[in-house]
């Protein structure tokens, strides 16, 4: 369960999630508007050669293409926030759209009337209005539960966790240096990697996998490549020395030799001569001057 004020998770505001779940919601809807014509009394829908077919097809459409705005109004404006919206507000933010494509029926319901194509039994725009809502919670409210139901599944096997092995019991003898891991697991819930958490600098987004730079045993620099979003990272490692600077990277707060202002923005330097300066975007400015005041300060 979840509280109406908890940030939502930002894996539902990923431009595939989002995309998807448009896709998704289309092909339901479709396919529930062909099922439930020839048992609705109170829809004007026709699929045949019908004066009624043409407003059915201009209504899909249009709804589709308000969907659509809609999803890419939220990716945009929640992008390069690092603060997401809450359950109530992103609860809100979809009922809007049924709404809108509520009324967006009711008007082509109402005009209809008034151009004597469309016979809705000269109900009241209001109960126009309401059957469209109950028929829209039908063909959007489920899709979208489903499709955020599967991303949180699929969320949860992507996820990088940070393991404590000081709670696990094991034959091997550990050091506290070597406590702590930073696990990786592939979509499958597989575990894929491991590393100490001190030998790793920083994780950089590659499309839709994750490159993550460390050093091995001998103190040479390697990388290993993962299916994973950056943000699924960032959201695991809230509150561990693992920062997001920019859109590209998320950089280990405990290698950072200098900090430094540069031209146009905030650079990061690692204590590792090849690793290049990582950029601080805006965006992530104030955290990250925050997370290293705090570990200057010894906090």
């Amino acid at each position: 369960m979840f509280a109406l004020n908890e940030r939502i998770p930002g894996y539902l505001l990923g431009k595939y999630q989002l995309t998807a779940t448009v896709t998704f919601t289309a092909f339901f809807s479709l396919f529930f508007l062909m099922f439930s014509i020839p048992f609705s009394h109170n829809a004007w829908f026709e699929l045949r050669a019908t004066d009624a077919f043409g407003f059915t097809v201009l209504f899909y459409l249009l709804s589709l293409a308000l969907v659509i705005v809609s999803k890419r109004v939220l990716f945009v404006t929640y992008r390069e926030r690092p603060q997401k919206p809450t359950f109530l507000h992103y609860i809100l933010w979809n009922l809007v759209e049924i709404l809108a494509i509520c009324a967006l029926y009711t008007v082509l319901t109402i005009k209809g009337n008034d151009m004597g194509i469309i016979d809705n039994g000269g109900e009241k725009w209001q109960q126009v209005f309401f059957n469209a809502f109950i028929y829209c919670l039908m063909t959007m409210a489920v899709p979208y539960v489903i499709c955020g139901m599967y991303f949180a599944i699929i969320d949860k096997n992507n996820t990088i966790r940070v393991m404590n092995y000081s709670t696990v019991v094991s034959d091997e003898v550990y050091t506290p240096q070597e406590e702590k891991k930073i696990t990786l697991f592939d979509s499958g819930g597989a575990l894929r990697f491991s590393v100490t958490s001190s030998n790793l600098f920083y994780i950089e987004s590659d499309d839709n996998y994750v490159k993550v730079w460390y050093t091995d045993s001998q103190g040479e620099m390697k990388q290993y490549m993962l299916r994973c979003r950056l943000k699924t990272i960032e959201e695991s490692f809230a509150d561990s020395e693992l920062v997001r600077c920019n859109r590209k990277y998320v950089v280990n707060m405990d290698h950072v030799r200098v900090l430094r202002k540069g031209r146009d923005n905030y650079v990061l330097e690692l204590d590792n001569d090849a690793i290049p300066p990582l950029p601080i975007t805006k965006t992530y400015e104030e955290n990250v001057l925050a997370r290293f005041n705090a570990s200057y300060h010894g906090e």
